[in-house]
């Protein structure tokens, strides 16, 4: 898979008598500990997708919520924390080291499956969430930032693939089963008590196995770095942030995409069983529809990751958000099971070639010493996309009705890819575009850019 790269550990001249083990850059070289973060970033997908059935279904049928708006509360309370914990996940795993904030995240994860299960009012689901989206902010965006630190820059949105395919497969297969669980079982507490098994292994391999990745990053930085254009200090907090959301083109068109593709997800999550048990499907019926979404986003990232090292990620991204776009329309505009079904496959095969693309955007233009954080600004709008989806479509639901506010994300959606059309520049090396913006000498059409401007103000 990726190839691998030697690099001394030592940093300074005088280093110890001994010199630690080389670091070794690439998926084949680093298989253990990838392999395992794989295995840990699907207990994490396991979490969130322990709600992707049966919470829509709690909050109308057990707490009786008549507006729509009120029922996607956990959707905005999920989404208001995990964005802004994206964020930090970053600044603090550039700062402290990935494995803290990791485990850390397993910590706040545990309570969440045992909320759910005893909540006497629909108050005890929203704080669940709150404490889900921290769990998800801090635990998956330090298991994509390890997987970038270990593969290496060759086979980046392969990792990514990786990654996002263990999550969302992870995602698929417990909706699944919490959709069969609660058909025989009840909506509780059996379809919550895989949470708190995903939560006690999470932390457990997460505390006794997983090993810190972060040297990887100080070396691979080390090789990417061009001493002419090397900074003596790194962007601050806010000039990552404006730079990472606004002033560079690809990171920021990769904001927006990312933000849009969650918006239209937490519709798809708080949406699509009302709208489905609306056309008189079953519990269980809904739970494989439910499934289909992201088993399909979950499989098709295992060949749109590796993919797009191929033949890029611009267009693999836009050409997503479209399909997503005509996924979530045909959906809206149909009334039984079959179109159903053709639209969430087709709807996780447009997921699928978007998020571990917009992924590697952002590792293959952010310079290594700060790439995590800039993943972090990244998945703060990505997954802000959450808490806007549920305003917007519970807004719209409750005005127009269920099917006017699908329509309208639908449309959102075709319009992020034009954005990402006109805004995006070709970010991978192989497929044409020239290297990441950090070496200009080699990127003539990028000198005077954003980033480059800033690490010459800095030297």
């Amino acid at each position: 898979m990726g190839g691998a790269r030697t690099v001394t550990a030592g940093w300074g001249v005088n280093g110890p008598s001994s010199a630690p083990p080389a670091i070794r850059l690439g998926i084949r070289a680093n298989l253990a500990q990838f392999s395992l973060l794989v295995g840990v970033n699907a207990l994490v997908g396991g979490m969130i997708g322990q709600e992707r059935t049966v919470l829509p279904l709690l909050g109308e049928r057990t707490f009786h919520l008549d507006a729509y708006t009120a029922a996607l509360s956990f959707i905005l309370a999920f989404g208001a924390v995990k964005a802004p914990t994206n964020f930090v996940a970053g600044t603090l795993s550039d700062r402290f080291g990935r494995k803290p904030i990791l485990v850390a995240g397993w910590l706040i994860g545990v309570p969440v499956p045992l909320l759910l299960i005893w909540a006497p009012t629909w108050a005890w689901v929203v704080l669940a969430n709150v404490l889900l989206g921290i769990n998800q902010g801090l635990t998956w965006s330090t298991t994509v930032i390890m997987k970038i630190d270990l593969a290496g820059p060759t086979r980046r949105g392969l990792a990514m693939g990786l990654n996002e395919a263990a999550g969302y497969g992870a995602v698929a297969a417990t909706a699944l089963a919490t959709g069969f669980l609660a058909a025989r079982y009840g909506l509780r507490p059996a379809p919550f008590l895989l949470g708190v098994a995903y939560a006690g292994v999470g932390l457990g391999l997460s505390t006794l196995l997983v090993r810190e990745t972060r040297a990887h990053a100080r070396h691979e930085a080390l090789q990417r770095t061009d001493p002419a254009t090397t900074p003596r200090r790194g962007p601050s907090t806010r000039e990552l942030f404006l730079l990472t959301s606004f002033r560079e083109r690809a990171l920021s068109a990769a904001c927006q995409a990312g933000m849009v593709n969650n918006l239209n997800d937490g519709m798809a999550w708080g949406l699509f069983p009302l709208f489905f048990a609306r056309g008189g499907l079953s519990v269980g019926t809904i739970g494989t529809l439910a499934a289909l979404y992201p088993a399909v986003w979950g499989v098709g990232q295992l060949v749109t990751g590796a993919l797009s090292d191929r033949v890029g990620r611009k267009w693999l991204i836009a050409g997503g958000m479209w399909l997503q776009a005509a996924a979530i329309d045909l959906i809206a505009a149909s009334h039984h099971l079959a179109p159903w079904a053709v639209g969430t496959i087709l709807l996780g095969a447009g997921t699928a070639m978007v998020y571990p693309t917009l992924l590697a955007v952002i590792g293959d233009v952010a310079h290594p010493t700060w790439r995590a954080s800039s993943v972090g600004v990244y998945r703060l709008w990505r997954d802000g996309g959450f808490a806007v989806g549920a305003l917007l479509a519970g807004a719209i639901a409750d005005l127009l009705g269920l099917a006017a506010a699908i329509w309208t994300v639908g449309a959102v959606t075709a319009l992020s890819g034009v954005v990402v059309a006109v805004r995006m520049y070709e970010t991978h090396r192989r497929a044409g575009g020239g290297p990441a913006p950090l070496t200009a000498d080699t990127d003539p059409p990028r000198r005077g850019g954003p980033i480059t401007m800033m690490w010459e103000q800095h030297r």
